[in-house]
């Protein structure tokens, strides 16, 4: 990790209520404060897969830059859950999470996230994509998990990290972290790649927005 975020002269504001991204934060040693955006996650139906993630981390960063000072850096992402050509989102109630749960048992489905890193006036967005197999799992297990776990904040209506990520993966290809929610290893390796553009531009007295 070339990156010494505590020597760094910019301050980094973690923009999401997601635990799970803070989590990150936390054991990468990141000091970073929260801003939590307020947005609808609603987008254009025509979207799909990683177009839909992108166009949700924009929005949730364009509700936050106005906030931002001088030398601060905001980080947004946003996960989702693709499957048999459709977005799955976060459950609105038990019984749309018991439906989605049905509906990923025994097959494979795709997990998006994408961040973008921006300040003031220069802007980076990536996404990374795993792909996760479940085992068919029993009705039992299905209401057992969204009973006793929080299912409603989760695209998908699961956690990898939980009870029903221990039970029932079967396969996964790609990288872990990023079905948690927050791609690490890509993340750094962006932010470092940020943090060098920001340098050079800063320089020519321009900006740059990069996809």
């Amino acid at each position: 990790m070339d990156i010494n975020f505590k020597k760094s002269k910019y301050k980094i504001i973690l923009g999401s209520a997601s635990p799970r991204r803070r989590m990150y934060f936390d054991l990468l040693k990141i000091p970073y404060k929260v801003m939590i955006p307020d947005v609808d996650e609603i987008y254009p139906t025509e979207l799909k897969e990683s177009e839909i993630s992108n166009y949700l981390a924009k929005i949730k960063s364009e509700n936050l830059k106005s906030k931002l000072k001088k030398n601060e850096i905001l980080v947004t992402a946003d996960t989702i859950v693709w499957f048999n050509n459709k977005h799955i989102g976060k459950p609105k109630n038990n019984n749309e999470a018991i439906k989605i749960l049905t509906e990923l048992s025994g097959k494979f489905h795709t997990v998006v996230t994408s961040v973008l890193i921006c300040d003031l006036k220069n802007e980076l967005i990536f996404d990374e994509k795993s792909y996760v197999k479940f085992k068919k799992l029993s009705a039992d297990e299905i209401n057992y998990y969204v009973k006793n776990f929080k299912v409603m904040d989760k695209a998908g209506a699961y956690g990898i990290q939980d009870w029903i990520g221990i039970i029932a993966t079967e396969k996964i290809k790609g990288n872990y972290t990023n079905i948690v929610g927050f791609p690490v290893s890509k993340f750094l390796m962006n932010f470092n790649r940020f943090m060098k553009l920001l340098d050079q531009w800063n320089l020519k007295n321009t900006k740059f927005i990069i996809y």
